[in-house]
């Protein structure tokens, strides 16, 4: 009998055609980094457009954030501390802003990293913290107590909070190759998805990290991502389990052994970090409108 190998064939994993059109390389990286200059905020008392990052703890939510990073600046950075060792435990202690550093954007750009979703109910961030940060009540720094949320009593609770303190959109950033060993923390999401949908009307993406783990096909080959059948699957999984719809769901390959920039990998790390700063300036440009209209409606006279 002949020898059967438990991997299966990686041209059985390959796509005829790519499902999605992607240009590569320098060029369109480039370009995608001077469309984001010229995204403009829709009003002046907008000091940043702030988005949150949540997700499983280890799922490379801070890792994704100095990927952002690198593609701007062109080289490894490692603002956001990130944990190379797979614990399952949160590394991100502490309620952290970063600012995302787009050359001559006349918008700054923050992202804030949550503390990661844990199995136990009593372990890693707790849901309300997410709500209160997306109404700004947390401040920088903020010490997260998974079995406490924030209250007004604490010292970094922010009781007066600005148009910049809120959350614009936010990232749920999810590990390609475990994702199904999860499961406990995607029901955590898909509650706060629902909440968050409901309440707030966020804009809301999915970043799949560690492709390269997951598939050997974008392995060898990262400009391979859009023909593994492997990832479009983990991609259609993770639309189903959370809601979201596939057009905002993004993988990428975040930086961990590289020691320079790859244009490819930055290609879709940006593509990524484009869609969620349009749906968060869209969003803000909503709020303002509704904000102005009912403005309106208030100085209007009451009919007698």
């Amino acid at each position: 009998m002949g020898n059967w190998s438990s991997k299966p064939d990686v041209k059985t994993q390959e796509l005829e055609t790519p499902w999605r059109t992607v240009t590569w390389g320098k060029a369109k990286k480039d370009s995608l980094i001077e469309d984001m200059r010229k995204i403009q905020p829709c009003t002046k008392n907008l000091k940043c457009l702030r988005m949150i990052v949540v997700g499983p703890a280890g799922s490379g939510k801070s890792s994704f954030i100095n990927s952002v990073n690198n593609a701007f600046q062109g080289r490894i950075t490692s603002n956001a501390l990130s944990d190379a060792i797979e614990s399952g435990k949160s590394f991100t202690k502490k309620y952290c802003e970063f600012e995302i550093k787009t050359g001559n954007l006349k918008l700054s750009t923050f992202f804030n990293d949550m503390m990661g979703l844990e199995i136990e109910s009593n372990k890693g961030c707790h849901p309300e913290d997410i709500f209160k940060a997306i109404n700004g009540f947390m401040k920088n720094g903020h010490m997260f107590n998974p079995e406490k949320p924030i209250s007004p009593e604490d010292p970094d609770y922010n009781k007066n909070p600005d148009l910049s303190d809120e959350t614009y959109g936010m990232v749920y950033v999810l590990a390609a190759e475990r994702i199904k060993l999860a499961e406990d923390a995607i029901l955590k999401l898909r509650n706060i998805r629902e909440k968050v949908s409901m309440t707030w009307g966020l804009p809301q993406i999915i970043v799949i990290t560690n492709v390269d783990q997951a598939c050997p096909l974008v392995q060898k080959n990262v400009q391979k991502i859009y023909l593994s059948k492997k990832i479009r699957e983990k991609m259609e999984w993770c639309s189903g389990s959370l809601g979201v719809p596939m057009c905002h769901v993004f993988p990428v390959k975040n930086y961990h052994e590289e020691i320079e920039t790859n244009d490819d990998m930055d290609v879709l790390i940006l593509q990524a970090f484009k869609q969620i700063m349009e749906l968060a300036n869209d969003h803000l440009e909503i709020r303002i409108k509704n904000k102005d209209n009912q403005n309106v409606k208030e100085k209007q006279p009451k009919s007698k």
